[in-house]
């Protein structure tokens, strides 16, 4: 069975879009992370060009965190008697809906399976994050901190992986990341974010001019750099020192 229409936009190579198409598949993948998630459609493949030794059969279609991993497994036993090796961290990131992990699975299939390279290979990212699309939007436009971790997070992970603090420090350690970068948008859009500069970095866009001479501009300079060196020692804005004043004391004139 072919697909004569062409399929929509999947972020797939020319190349390997055209080998699909050339498959007698029971469904065109249209949704690459959805629809490669359980292993069925890769254990279609697998039994097309190993017929006699790998059976479609034997794998379930259902969409179960339990069905993906049976499937799975089997996949993995069969690729290994085939001396074929598929990266682990592929593999779980394409049962967990992973952004780009499904993407590099198949061209890891089509390269295994017909000895080819592709010429166009696209930059994912192997960590299998958003972090591509979150920096294509706008700063309003962004997730939050919670988003950001439900959105790299999956829930299937979470019941995949039993230990709570293995979890914990996945999740720690995307709160880290939008963290580090919600600091760098601070540094770029000062004034969407309220930022008042300290008194270092207005030294530094207002310098002293050269007109009042090297000394004076010595003088400030080496001011300048030991109030930012104590404020960034200190974690003060800036130190100060309480002066008390003693004012006279008036006295009221009395009309006697």
């Amino acid at each position: 069975m072919s697909f004569a229409q062409s399929p929509k936009k999947t972020g797939l190579p020319r190349e390997v879009v055209k080998w699909l198409q050339s498959l007698d598949l029971s469904f065109y993948p249209k949704n690459v992370r959805r629809d490669l998630s359980n292993g069925y459609l890769v254990a279609e493949i697998l039994s097309l060009y190993y017929p006699q030794d790998f059976l479609v059969h034997s794998c379930d279609k259902g969409s179960s965190l339990s069905a993906k991993q049976r499937n799975w497994s089997q996949i993995e036993k069969f690729l290994q008697k085939q001396n074929l090796h598929l990266m682990k961290e592929i593999i779980d990131g394409s049962i967990h809906s992973k952004p780009g992990a499904a993407e590099l699975l198949v061209q890891e299939v089509y390269t295994i399976l017909t000895n080819r390279s592709i010429r166009d290979v696209q930059g994912l990212e192997s960590d299998f994050t958003d972090q591509e699309y979150q920096e294509l939007l706008p700063t309003l436009a962004r997730s939050t901190a919670s988003k950001a971790i439900k959105n790299n997070l999956r829930i299937t992970e979470m019941m995949a992986e039993s230990d709570i603090s293995t979890n914990q420090r996945k999740a720690q350690v995307i709160l880290h990341r939008h963290l580090e970068h919600q600091a760098a948008d601070r540094v770029l859009n000062p004034g969407r974010f309220k930022v008042k500069p300290n008194l270092c970095r207005l030294a530094a866009k207002n310098p002293v001019p050269s007109s009042r001479g090297d000394e004076c501009s010595a003088s400030s300079r080496d001011a300048t750099s030991k109030f930012c060196s104590s404020s960034t020692r200190s974690g003060a804005a800036v130190p100060f020192k309480e002066i008390k004043v003693h004012q006279p004391v008036r006295h009221s004139l009395v009309n006697y």
